[in-house]
């Protein structure tokens, strides 16, 4: 009976018991996240979020100078494609230079007369002053200028059809003094202007004057228009601008039937 009494004195004793009698034991409500808890320490997925941060500013750094070539860049000139622009803009402002060194042209003194029978009997008896003008045929009088005379002087008269006359003055320097004479077809005319000419030429009518010309070495005095010369005598003059070659032009290039006789002359005076 002692010892039955003993154990359920024990046993009551023991169940009255609890963790919190016994010191550093803590219970299970104790906090999750205490703030001296040691962080995570696994390598590996240190390793992998440094990897990856590296990644990023390689990244970054790569991304920085394509922004920058977005921008567009000017194209390069080839050596050739430079060396052709710089050449024809050189030789387009040597020809601006010519054209600025010569001084402009004035205008001529022209006239009309009615002594259209006595010029003709004149002319009959002078050697070369009676010509024929093919139909589609220009003839030009080459007159250069000379140191004893301060101007040229022109007359000239058609039987039965009128003719086209223009004057323009060639400022290459004087090699001969003779007066010559150069007949050609309207299409071999049109070709050696074309050589000596630096643009596009235009076509003109003859009625509404000459063609546009850039030669750097002519300039247009009178433009080419049809003469009424079989009514009257069409005369005139021009002084010297300066040492060079007259071009007086008889153009029947229009016509494609007729042929024109030309009565003419030319000559200096002081």
């Amino acid at each position: 009976m002692e010892r039955l009494e003993a154990t359920s004195e024990l046993q009551s004793r023991l169940s009255s018991l609890s963790f919190s009698s016994f010191p550093g034991i803590t219970s299970n409500q104790c906090d999750d996240r205490p703030q001296d808890r040691l962080q995570n320490t696994d390598l590996s997925q240190s390793c992998v979020q440094s990897k990856i941060q590296a990644d990023m500013e390689e990244t970054k750094e790569d991304s920085g100078p394509y922004t920058e070539g977005n921008e567009e860049v000017p194209a390069e000139v080839a050596p050739g494609e430079e060396g052709e622009e710089s050449n024809s803009s050189g030789s387009c402002q040597l020809s601006a230079e010519m054209k600025a060194q010569m001084p402009p042209l004035k205008p001529p003194s022209t006239w009309t007369s009615a002594a259209l029978k006595e010029l003709k009997a004149k002319l009959r008896t002078e050697e070369d002053s009676m010509v024929t003008v093919y139909r589609g045929d220009i003839m030009t009088v080459h007159v250069p200028t000379v140191p004893e005379a301060k101007k040229v002087c022109w007359e000239f008269a058609t039987d039965g059809y009128d003719i086209g006359f223009g004057i323009y003055f060639d400022w290459t320097p004087v090699t001969s003094r003779s007066i010559t004479v150069h007949i050609s077809e309207s299409s071999d005319d049109e070709e050696e202007e074309e050589e000596e000419l630096e643009g596009p030429v235009s076509n003109g009518d003859i009625e509404k004057g000459s063609k546009s010309r850039s030669n750097s070495s002519l300039g247009e005095i009178l433009p080419v228009y049809r003469q009424d010369s079989h009514l009257s005598v069409h005369g005139g003059s021009h002084d010297f601008p300066g040492e060079g070659t007259y071009l007086l032009k008889f153009d029947n290039s229009y016509s494609l039937w007729r042929n024109k006789t030309l009565y003419y002359r030319v000559y200096y005076s002081a």
